[in-house]
């Protein structure tokens, strides 16, 4: 184990950092306090320039090291806000918000690179600039992209990228990655089925979008089933039927909601164009007009093959080459890091988590014994990455 001897004072304070991030959990881009947090602490720190501001209220500092012969940049990138979720952990340091929690894990992504920050801006071990990046939005706000919308890397060129995610019952002081796709894209689709209402008594008279509706949801999954290589992942799921507001009235509309996840671009896109078709031919068929609005959220999140090897070995330097998986599977789950990676190469790792409640569960907790082993993760990367000759 190689955990840092610099965590050791800090840790006290950094755990009561995460705990405050936790009872004043914010969503979205509505992190006003936190970022503001996370700002005041970095100009404390001697951080070289701290910007705000970027992507609505994404963080970016910069770091200079002792050196910068290489002229290389590292970005590290945690995100801040939390989930429209009602607290059930008990703890002492629960929310204090109604409806809000830190129900993923972010109050501690954002403490370990903010105690990695201190370390960098204190030692200045390195050879080059880090910036350290603090993002809003990761859950369903599309941050990443808001903040690369703003000119972050272009302000700020980046070489490589890198971000890490907690993972429960992942044991503590334990690792995992792969390259290749980690985590699926995220579509939203809404279907709409028109028809004509009327008297459920006389039902000759209408076109019923009822049952023309509960066959697209049946035909829907023969899209995955039937309609891909078995070799391939996709996932659709439907998630919401709303018609009607009388026993005795047939619609004239019903709407249905659900996700669309894949781990390769080509899928995704191939299955937008077959639910169209479906959508469009099963309700022509039956006398009424169906309508898809696909929107893509989030696209695959891919690991880069290099970034992936200098996160590995960062990790391996930190917790012991037998507690760093190189296998990790692939999750439907996305997460906007991908954004970034689509920009700038590097790789995103998670960091075990101990025993715990799953991720946006209402147990569930960040565990503060990570937040040792994640800072020493950070500063060992830009480390190994940005080495003094």
């Amino acid at each position: 184990m190689a955990v840092e001897n610099w965590v050791a004072k800090d840790i006290a304070e950094l755990t009561e950092f995460r705990r405050d991030l936790h009872r004043n959990p914010e969503l979205l881009y509505d992190v006003q306090r936190t970022a503001a947090t996370v700002a005041q602490r970095l100009r404390a720190y001697g951080v070289d320039e701290v910007v705000e501001g970027i992507g609505q209220t994404g963080v970016v500092g910069v770091i200079y090291g002792q050196a910068n012969t290489s002229g290389r940049t590292i970005g590290l990138r945690a995100d801040m806000d939390a989930l429209p979720i009602t607290e059930e952990t008990g703890a002492e340091w629960a929310s204090q918000v109604a409806g809000k929690m830190h129900a993923c894990g972010h109050d501690g992504h954002t403490t370990m690179l903010l105690g990695a920050a201190k370390q960098l801006a204190q030692s200045r071990s390195f050879d080059g600039r880090v910036l350290v990046i603090f993002q809003p939005a990761e859950e369903g706000g599309a941050g990443a992209q808001a903040m690369i919308d703003d000119g972050m890397f272009d302000r700020w060129p980046c070489n490589e990228v890198y971000g890490m995610h907690n993972r429960p019952n992942l044991p503590l002081g334990h690792f995992t990655i792969n390259d290749g796709p980690i985590m699926a894209s995220v579509d939203e689709v809404r279907i709409k089925v028109t028809g004509r209402g009327g008297h459920a008594a006389m039902p000759h008279n209408t076109v019923d979008p009822l049952p023309i509706a509960a066959s697209l949801v049946q035909s829907v999954q023969s899209l995955t089933a039937r309609g891909l290589n078995p070799m391939d992942n996709a996932v659709i799921s439907l998630c919401t039927i709303h018609a009607g507001d009388a026993f005795n009235v047939i619609p004239q509309d019903v709407e249905i909601t659900g996700t669309v996840r894949t781990l390769r671009e080509e899928t995704r896109t191939g299955i937008e164009e077959r639910l169209r078709q479906l959508v469009t031919q099963t309700c022509a068929a039956q006398g009424a007009t169906g309508t898809l609005e696909y929107i893509r959220m989030y696209p695959v999140t891919v690991n880069d093959v290099e970034g992936t090897a200098h996160a590995a070995r960062a990790a391996q330097e930190v917790a012991g080459v037998e507690h760093v998986s190189l296998d990790m599977p692939a999750s439907m789950g996305g997460e906007d890091f991908s954004f970034m990676l689509n920009v700038v190469p590097g790789a995103m790792i998670n960091i075990g988590n101990g025993p715990s409640a799953g991720l946006h569960h209402p147990a569930y907790d960040f565990n503060d014994d990570v937040i040792a082993w994640g800072c020493s993760y950070w500063t060992t990367l830009v480390r190994q990455r940005l080495a003094l000759a």
